[in-house]
């Protein structure tokens, strides 16, 4: 599937969903509950959601690249600590 085919299925209001459970801790879903209505969003559900998909969206960018993502299993491998990669990842990404 090309990226416009999967943006596209991406957009549609018709997509299977499915619920999940996660275990946050209390002081985090406060904090989104708090920061949901800053950013316009109707409950904290949303703005996680919103995380997930932001989060997701640079990771497959990130990882379309195949000879990118052989650098960073690379840099890895070598034990570059994963919080240099973050780091360095985001200065590329602009992030």
């Amino acid at each position: 599937m090309s990226i416009s085919e999967s943006l596209k299925a991406r957009l549609s209001k018709d997509r299977p969903m499915t619920s999940i459970t996660l275990r946050i801790p209390v002081d985090v879903v406060e904090s989104l509950k708090a920061i949901a209505p800053k950013r316009g969003m109707a409950g904290y559900q949303t703005l996680l959601k919103s995380y997930l998909s932001e989060g997701l969206r640079r990771d497959e960018a990130l990882f379309a690249n195949s000879e990118q993502a052989r650098l960073l299993e690379a840099l890895r491998r070598h034990g570059v600590p994963q919080s240099v990669i973050d780091e360095a990842t985001r200065e590329l990404t602009g992030a």
